[in-house]
């Protein structure tokens, strides 16, 4: 699927920071911390990331844990929608629907309650960023496991060398930034 390019993002590009061997050797942490230091600059993130799913009905914005959700609260206040929270084993208290899914090392898995989704409801997933694929891959099969319609998947940024958007199939992916930076 196509890449939207948007234009004017250099000062969003520029609050995020870049942390070298984070978590570990050899990985660079892009950290969203000073962007949500600049009100100006994250309201406008959170416009372009609900831009393109305005148009089309959003009943639920389901954010992955934990920096998904800083997002996903503004984007489903702006969409009109309920929010979603998407969390790791153990954190949730009621009745849940559970997807399991790989990682490098192991298995890893996310839960929602199993009230959060109606059937039928079109739920637009979001996550800070999109690296290996297979956290929101598992977000869209608990989606799927729910009842719920996939909109389609907004990101603020796509690490594009790791390719997780293959992970996605033809979901509707946004990505509001990419790196390597796109010209």
């Amino acid at each position: 699927m196509a890449r939207t390019k948007v234009k004017g993002l250099d000062a969003i590009y520029g609050a995020i920071r870049d942390i070298p061997d984070f978590p570990k050797p050899g990985i660079l942490f892009r950290d969203i911390t000073p962007l949500l230091k600049e009100p100006k600059l994250l309201k406008r993130v959170i416009r372009e990331m609900a831009g393109p799913f305005e148009n089309r009905p959003v009943d639920s914005v389901l954010a992955i844990e934990s920096r998904g959700f800083i997002l996903g609260a503004p984007i489903a206040l702006a969409l009109g929608a309920s929010l979603v929270l998407a969390r790791k084993p153990g954190k949730l208290p009621w009745k849940r629907h559970r997807v399991e899914y790989e990682l490098e090392y192991g298995t890893d898995a996310i839960e929602i309650h199993q009230d959060a989704i109606e059937a039928g409801d079109r739920v637009l997933v979001v996550d800070d960023v999109l690296a290996t694929g297979g956290t929101a891959a598992a977000a869209l099969r608990v989606v799927e496991q729910a009842g719920g319609r996939l909109v389609g998947v907004s990101f603020l940024i796509e690490l594009t060398a790791l390719e997780g958007r293959k992970r996605l199939g033809g979901t509707k992916v946004r990505s509001l930034l990419t790196y390597p930076r796109s010209a």
